[in-house]
């Protein structure tokens, strides 16, 4: 309560935050504008670092553009490695007791006394609109193996997280009980747990990080290992380095209902220790009807912050699956206006079900007078849009990659078609677009035929669901672009 906020006051934390690969520069310069905070871009790609003092960790969780979140312990730069294996755990055992754990483990208690505040609340509300959405209710179901496709997508994504992935081991370390048999996941960044034996309690002079004095708390390490100049296994570091973890605290390790995960990032010859400070990625904010392709909610606010929005703006999706990026576009840029389309009924019908949910999570927020978003969703064709010629200022989608959806070779008609249809509606001169795509020797033809309406500017390279992909940042050329037909 009140004694942690005093705390929070004076402590100041080193945050640790992954981001979709290609976009840190897009989540470092919202930490700068947001927190005012100068970050840092990490040569592992897909993280940053900055500091805040502890009492604003609720404005950090309210970035747009980061998925996970930990408080750095300790980094160390360039640490050597000993080439034999048992002198190289060794010296990660020795670690544990020379790192600063104190501080950390404050802003970790702190930030769990923001979250159980907020689950406090969210069951409240939840309560309170049970009864209604038993009656709204469509009767729409989400597909279970829809949503394992959408656990696999996840997992692959939060796997591309380093470049090039160089361990693709995932074995069981000695005593630990395998989760699925074969763990052999070959997108696996190979991320792994530790479970070791049992403990008591705290160790004195580290703070209690108990509700109680009796509380033991319990704990995971997931080590995330790249790079091949390392003698161990991401397992075997995890195992040993979260057996004297356990020792120096006398923690009981639970891997799957943890109370504190321990990361170890080893990165070629960097090493980050720090603690998860989210359980969940951020990503999965907006998001309650998944489809086949739903789009992670932050690459879709670094795709939307490409194309630096301004007031009034109109912001058209003209292939918008599920909704992901209209629905973080009127949530981050409520001034402008946002038009969604798909041509599939049933990804309308999703898009707009994420609509409804995120009305009814606005009307649930305290003391909010909530007065809709400004979003309208349509089915339409891609390829004949209802929309006025040059009436359009930004056009920001996730084109089909011709892998889930689609194909590579109807892409070759499609993608030309869709650049001249996207450029009769943007504003020549001013309007931008900003779009996804993996296949990206398609999108260059298509491009070099529609040279005259289209200019490339700025292209990121990012990872989604383990495939490498590009995001093309376009600008609309001063050259009219011929109708097809009106509508008017």
């Amino acid at each position: 309560g009140p004694a942690l906020a005093e705390e929070g006051a004076e402590l100041a934390a080193v945050i640790g935050a992954t981001v979709p690969t290609g976009f840190e520069v897009t989540a470092a310069e919202e930490v700068q504008e947001k927190l005012g905070s100068a970050p840092r871009i990490s040569r592992d790609r897909g993280k940053i670092y900055f500091e805040v003092p502890a009492r604003g960790l609720p404005q950090v969780h309210r970035l747009r553009s980061v998925d996970n979140l930990f408080v750095v312990v300790q980094e160390f730069k360039d640490y050597q490695f000993k080439e034999n294996k048992e002198d190289a755990l060794k010296d990660l055992e020795d670690l544990v007791k020379k790192l600063p754990w104190t501080n950390p483990l404050k802003v970790w208690e702190l930030n769990n006394s923001l979250k159980k505040k907020k689950t406090k609340r969210k069951k409240q509300n939840l309560q309170s609109t049970a009864s209604k959405e038993k009656l709204n209710n469509d009767g729409e179901e989400e597909g279970t193996d829809e949503q394992d496709a959408i656990k696999q997508e996840d997992c692959a994504q939060n796997a591309a997280g380093v470049e090039p992935v160089s361990e693709q081991d995932t074995e069981e370390p000695q005593g630990i009980a395998s989760r699925n048999g074969e763990e052999d996941n070959e997108q696996s960044d190979a991320k792994e747990e530790l479970q070791a034996g049992s403990g008591s309690e705290t160790k004195a002079g580290e703070g209690k990080t108990g509700e109680g004095d009796g509380k033991v708390l319990k704990f995971r390490v997931t080590c995330n290992r790249a790079g091949d100049k390392h003698s161990f296994t991401s397992n075997e570091a995890a195992r040993d380095f979260g057996g004297a973890v356990q020792e120096h605290f006398q923690w009981k390790a639970d891997m799957t209902n943890f109370d504190v995960e321990v990361l170890l990032n080893i990165h070629n010859n960097e090493v980050v220790v720090g603690i998860a400070l989210t359980e969940e990625s951020l990503h999965r904010r907006n998001i309650t009807h998944f489809g086949p392709t739903t789009l992670r909610s932050t690459l879709a606010y670094g795709m939307l912050r490409l194309c630096d929005p301004q007031p009034t703006d109109i912001i058209v999706d003209p292939m918008c699956g599920t909704g992901a990026i209209p629905i973080e576009g009127a949530t981050e840029w409520p001034s402008c206006y946002h038009i969604a389309g798909d041509n599939n009924p049933q990804a309308v019908k999703r898009a707009a079900n994420n609509i409804c949910s995120l009305l009814k999570k606005n009307e649930n927020k305290e003391s909010s007078t909530s007065l809709g978003i400004p979003l309208d969703i349509i089915q339409w064709d891609i390829c004949n849009l209802p929309l006025r010629t040059g009436s359009v200022d930004i056009i920001v989608t996730d084109m089909p990659f011709g892998k889930r959806i689609g194909s590579k070779k109807k892409n070759w008609d499609l993608y030309p078609a869709c650049l001249m249809e996207m450029g009769r509606i943007c504003t020549p001169g001013t309007g931008r677009a900003v779009l996804l795509t993996q296949d990206k020797k398609c999108f260059a033809k298509a491009l070099s035929r529609m040279g005259h309406i289209w200019r490339k500017g700025q292209t990121v390279w990012v990872n989604v669901g383990g495939l490498h992909a590009a995001v093309y940042l376009l600008k609309r050329t001063w050259e009219r672009a011929e109708e097809k037909r009106s509508f008017w």
